[in-house]
């Protein structure tokens, strides 16, 4: 071995090992991409380090140190906390620009003049009540009353002012309660435009972003001019121009200083501070507005000395009290009507379906409720539909008073409806083959973890469906659910009757746990006076051009009704539904004279809703009552106040009408004559109004035919034929022919 080489020889290998040809070239050429990747992943890692030790160095020269750090290290946190909440904003920021997708500048472009059933009118709605006056035009004072009392910062900040809501927030703490608002200008503007009167934290949210979207897309004069068309200024005026006419006589272009300030104290509290309503209050307020543009030092004091001196005066007004909860509901409808295409116009006489003697009775009836009752009971709020057979709404009551609250709880407000919706629980048990005198076991049930009890925590055992309904027993009805109907059934046969919001289908449906809303209610129990057949609820009979065409009939544009129930199912839910005000919870809602009434009540979960839906031959009447914060009330069941209150309205309704039967039950009629002439008040009760039959003419042709009737009363005999009549001057004033051939006397019957 010493100095020769020394060669190293491989062992030799199997033939299964070296395989010959294509198979070791392969190996070779994976081995090298392999050796290749090794490397190039490893002079990249190597040169990536080089590169970030540069990078540290080079960064090492902006290195701070003390209170420079530490300044650094809270603008970093704040970039990224500030990141975190642009995003959530954001999120928060999309359910408002929803609302934004519709045409909104055209949403109030009607000009609509709404008629009684009777062709009286009861009101306007739309943004032309009267002409939108330029913004450039309005009396520099009505602009300087406006500003200082609503909004003094509006054109230094951009939609929400937070200097001001500062301030306010610093004035109601030393209060002790709310004397000033944040909201500014553009903000009311949001509400007005997009969003209801509802207090809830979604609806401020939403306000918010909806006002910075306003001042990114408008200037602060169309703003302004939108805000002072469209803002609710009492007796049923919407923007200022109308509340000038309504209340001044004058075009707002003419208004001076003080009735100025009067306009602008209304923006507060419309039905407060309504001078036709009460005038001292309206002139307090409006010396309030006079002083703060003193303060706000648009005005000298002895600019406003004379304001202050000689308040204004208003028109006198007949104190009659406008159906607004209702005027909002048909003019939402007349524009529901133009998206469908059936009326192409925007200026138009709508002929509603409201009877005011009816309205006025609700109206009372509702107020009367919670002026006597409402502070025992802890309650506040309430609402009511009236529904004549065939779906004309007859009234409808929105709230408590349409001033301080614009937000319809008839139509808008989602309540549990309670025992109420078990009206859909057994209509559907009654399609599917049981009777009033199908027997089940009223007994303790756990239905996937829950386990419903009676309002008395008792069970009765073995009951007719008849005694539970009349009893409201809750274990019969998640029974039927539960062993033989199924939730998707309850929801479906609600839906057919008339419930248009959507309803969840969980275990708890048969207890009335998904919220609907009042009219909801009245139309879906409307179906039973009308044979199974479906309610058609409706508040336009009519929509008419200026010109007197006939643009859109109810009766002959909307499809006739259809079957909902089966004769067999309505019968025996009517003979049920009729002995709750009999032997069930509902026996203050019986109406007087022996008339046959059906109905249920309802009450939720902690007292919060109190519900009664009952219905004659005649009419279906919802009732609610309940706080909108969803505290709960005193104790109080729906066949407490809300079932006397639907007595009171009843009652009061079909005084002197002719009964109609209700169909599918027995001795539908009371025997004897009914003919009531006045609503006596019981102890308990509610008072109601006098009776007032509604007009059968509207006012202005009644004026025109008892005139009429006035000259015939008062014409002369009819000359002969032949006879020469003389002239005025010789043997008196001429007498008409024609006219003298009339009788002297002429009744005239409405």
């Amino acid at each position: 071995m010493g100095g020769g080489y020394c060669t190293v020889q491989d062992e030799p290998k199997s033939s299964e090992e070296l395989p010959p040809g294509q198979p070791r070239r392969k190996r070779h050429i994976l081995l090298r991409i392999d050796s290749w990747i090794d490397s190039t992943v490893w002079n990249l890692g190597f040169k990536l380090g080089e590169i970030w030790e540069e990078i540290t160095i080079f960064s090492r020269r902006f290195r701070v140190r003390g209170w420079k750090r530490a300044a650094f290290e809270v603008a970093g946190e704040a970039m990224t906390l500030g990141t975190a909440g642009f995003v959530a904003l954001l999120v928060l920021a999309l359910p408002a620009f929803e609302e934004t997708k519709e045409d909104w500048r055209n949403r109030g472009d009607f000009a609509v003049t709404l008629l009684d059933r009777y062709g009286n009118v009861i009101g306007h709605r739309g943004i032309i009540h009267e002409d939108s006056v330029p913004i450039d035009e309005l009396p520099d004072h009505l602009i300087k009353a406006v500003l200082a009392t609503e909004d003094r910062r509006f054109f230094d900040h951009y939609g929400i002012d937070f200097i001001g809501l500062a301030r306010a927030m610093t004035e109601n703490a030393k209060a002790g309660g709310v004397v000033q608002g944040g909201s500014t200008i553009t903000q009311q503007l949001a509400k007005n435009l997009f969003l209801t009167n509802e207090r809830s934290i979604e609806r401020k949210i939403k306000e918010a972003f909806l006002a910075v979207w306003l001042e990114a897309n408008l200037s602060k004069k169309e703003i302004l001019s939108l805000y002072l068309d469209r803002a609710y200024m009492g007796a049923g005026t919407f923007g200022a121009a109308a509340a000038a006419q309504f209340y001044f006589g004058k075009n707002i272009t003419e208004v001076n200083l003080a009735e100025s300030a009067m306009l602008a104290g209304l923006f507060k509290a419309p039905a407060k501070y309504a001078p036709h309503v009460n005038l001292p209050a309206a002139r307090g307020r409006a010396n309030e507005v006079l002083s703060n543009i003193v303060q706000g030092g648009m005005m000298t004091e002895g600019q406003v000395i004379a304001a202050r001196r000689n308040p204004a005066t208003v028109v006198d007004r007949a104190d009659v009290k406008a159906p607004d909860y209702f005027l909002d509901w048909a003019f939402e409808e007349v524009q529901r009507l133009a998206a469908a295409g059936k009326i192409r116009e925007h200026s138009v006489v709508v002929r509603t379906t409201i009877d005011m003697g009816l309205q006025q009775a609700a109206d009372a009836a509702m107020e009367s409720s919670l002026r006597e009752y409402g502070e025992a009971y802890k309650v506040k709020q309430g609402a009511l539909v009236m529904i004549e057979n065939g779906g004309a709404v007859r009234a409808m009551v929105g709230g408590r008073d349409y001033g301080e609250s614009q937000f319809n709880r008839a139509t808008k407000a989602l309540r549990q409806p309670g025992s109420s919706f078990k009206l859909y629980t057994y209509s559907a048990a009654m399609e599917n083959g049981f009777t009033p005198e199908s027997v089940i076991s009223d007994a303790p049930i756990t239905w996937r973890g829950w386990s419903p009890q009676n309002y008395g925590r008792s069970y009765k055992g073995k009951v007719t469906l008849l005694s539970a309904m009349a009893q409201s027993l809750n274990t019969v009805p998640v029974r039927l659910a539960k062993d033989y109907l199924g939730t998707e059934v309850i929801a479906k046969t609600a839906k057919a009757m008339g419930i248009e919001t959507p309803l969840r289908t969980d275990k708890t449906i048969p207890l009335g746990t998904s919220e609907v809303t009042v009219l909801d209610q009245a139309t879906g129990y409307a179906v039973m006076p009308a044979g199974g057949m479906q309610s058609r609820r409706h508040g336009i009979e009519q929509v008419l051009g200026y010109g007197g065409e006939v643009l859109y009939d109810f009766n002959r544009d909307e499809p006739p009704a259809k079957r909902i129930l089966s004769e067999q199912a309505m019968s025996s839910m009517n003979r049920i539904l009729t002995q709750i005000p009999v032997i069930g919870t509902a026996r203050r809602a019986a109406l007087d004279g022996g008339i046959v009434t059906g109905g249920k009540t309802g009450t939720s979960q902690n007292y919060r809703d109190a519900w009664f839906i009952g219905f004659t031959g005649n009419y279906t009447t919802a009732v609610w009552f309940g706080n909108d914060d969803f505290t709960p009330m005193k104790d109080m069941t729906g066949g407490a106040l809300p079932a006397m209150t639907f007595k009171t309205v009843m009652d009061y309704a079909h005084q002197g009408i002719e009964l109609k039967p209700i169909p599918g039950i027995k001795d539908p009629l009371p025997t004897g004559d009914h003919k009531g002439t006045a609503v006596a008040k019981k102890e308990g009760e509610p008072a109601l109004p006098a009776l007032v039959r509604p007009r059968s003419l509207s006012a202005e042709s009644t004026r025109v035919l008892k005139q009429i009737a006035e000259n015939l009363k008062n014409a002369g005999p009819l000359a002969p034929a032949g006879t020469k009549v003389a002239d005025a001057g010789e043997n008196g004033p001429a007498q008409p022919s024609a006219i003298a051939a009339t009788p002297a006397s002429v009744e005239l019957r409405r």
